[in-house]
């Protein structure tokens, strides 16, 4: 279903699983990652107002935050390996029903959605091979074990640290400036990791639709 989508209509799709699950339309476990986010949206404005990032009235140490960018960054570089991996090798290349940035969505596509959610795919590429297999299954693993274990490193972390109390420096967490903040850091956080990937199939694809012959 999703091969017939108009280019940026499985662009949207794809943006959706690339952004961790956090924003509507997107399928999985959103709630972890909306977390992580918060953690990193408090470090920044800990940086700015130079303070020691508090979240939960729990202080975020710089073990917490790696604990955080290493949960947020496995998902990111195990889509864009395995597809740019996949982009040049003949096994990878074999599979494409579409040659151009629609075939390359293809393969965004499928490593996405096995590293993001659930290994769904754009119908038109044929994925039972054994390359296929394997690089999936690799991505499956890498988007489950490789994020949870660093979330979970994270939680332990912040369930055996005492309550600081809260200081007029202190940043409200429950205010439209946080939810702004935190907005702004998944936007920020997206477009550059996926934005080039996402130039190079669905928006390719969709101003080449628009060439004059």
């Amino acid at each position: 279903m999703h091969d017939s989508f108009t280019p940026l209509g499985g662009g949207m799709v794809m943006a959706n699983m690339t952004l961790d699950e956090v924003i509507v339309g997107a399928p999985g476990s959103g709630l972890f990652g909306m977390l992580l986010f918060a953690l990193v949206a408090v470090f920044v404005a800990g940086l700015m107002v130079g303070r020691t990032p508090e979240y939960l009235g729990k202080k975020i140490q710089s073990a917490d935050v790696k604990m955080a960018e290493l949960a947020l960054l496995v998902v990111p570089a195990t889509i864009l390996v395995l597809t740019s991996v996949a982009a040049v090798l003949p096994a990878g290349l074999a599979g494409l029903s579409n040659a151009g940035p629609h075939g390359f969505s293809e393969l965004l596509y499928a490593y996405t959605s096995a590293a993001a959610t659930n290994g769904s795919a754009f119908a038109g590429r044929s994925a039972n091979t054994n390359f296929f297999n394997l690089t999936l299954a690799l991505a499956i693993l890498c988007g489950r074990f490789l994020v949870i274990v660093p979330v979970l490193a994270f939680a332990g972390s912040l369930a055996e640290k005492a309550k600081v109390p809260v200081l007029p420096g202190t940043l409200p967490t429950d205010g439209i400036q946080f939810v702004l903040l935190i907005v702004r850091t998944v936007l920020i956080l997206g477009a550059l990791t996926f934005f080039p990937m996402l130039a190079l199939g669905p928006l390719a694809e969709h101003y080449s639709m628009y060439q004059l012959h």
